[in-house]
């Protein structure tokens, strides 16, 4: 990018205080974007932790977000880029339904949680429930994740390129989860599967989609719904 193109893309973001401005400006910004409009990328300065910044993004905007955040960040994105430069609070990409999340630090409880679309990359590690009841959304963990992470994961999937804690995958139904390190536990129905050469090519995918370079597909292992608890057997009761 040339030294004009660059000046140009600096004097048209829209920057966002959040020291001097109240956060209800920067999000009422963000969700009165007409269609087609040409000022659609956001710098947020200050946020000092603070919740829910970029919420309810429905448009293809670009916000950067420059310190760390509260709960709740780019919950419900809907085709937005969300960087934050620094660590995210609960609840980060909650709901999300298109668009990147991308958290360059750590990522606090969980992260990704219904989501039903999109891409969350955390460049960190993610504390527990990480992808609880995920519904469709891709999450990537450079770092390790706790405990109850995917539990009850619907579909998505779920790419930790660190450890995993207690009872991954607990009453998992058709998500599927790729760990690269080690696993403590296992939760209810959750096993370990083959990794065939298909899921080796989404995981590739997976990987070069999150910017991760330096690690192999075949580094990892699969997991998955052993599919017994999907409707009750007596068999299984003591499962449930």
């Amino acid at each position: 990018m040339n030294t004009s193109v660059q000046q140009e893309s600096l004097e048209s973001m829209r920057v966002f205080d959040l020291a001097t401005t109240p956060l209800r400006e920067l999000n009422s910004a963000l969700h009165a974007i007409a269609p087609g409009a040409n000022d659609t990328d956001f710098e947020v300065v200050n946020p000092r932790g603070s919740h829910s910044v970029a919420v309810g993004i429905d448009t293809p905007v670009t916000v950067e977000v420059k310190g760390s955040v509260g709960y709740y960040c780019a919950g419900m994105n809907d085709g937005g880029t969300v960087t934050v430069h620094g660590s995210a609070g609960p609840g980060v990409a909650e709901n999300m339904m298109s668009g990147t999340v991308v958290i360059e630090g750590d990522a606090s409880q969980y992260a990704g949680a219904t989501g039903r679309g999109g891409l969350l990359v955390i460049k960190g590690n993610a504390a527990s429930r990480c992808g609880i009841s995920m519904k469709g959304i891709d999450i990537v963990v450079h770092g390790s994740i706790g405990h109850m992470s995917a539990f009850m994961g619907q579909s998505g999937h779920l790419v930790v390129l660190g450890d995993a804690g207690d009872a991954l995958g607990d009453s998992l139904y058709e998500a599927k989860l790729f760990v690269r390190g080690a696993v403590k536990s296992l939760g209810a129905d959750c096993v370990q599967k083959e990794m065939k050469p298909k899921h080796l090519k989404l995981l590739a995918d997976l990987l070069e989609k999150a910017g991760v370079t330096d690690v192999k597909p075949d580094e990892f292992k699969r997991y998955g719904s052993a599919r017994k608890l999907y409707n009750f057997n007596i068999d299984n009761a003591d499962a449930y």
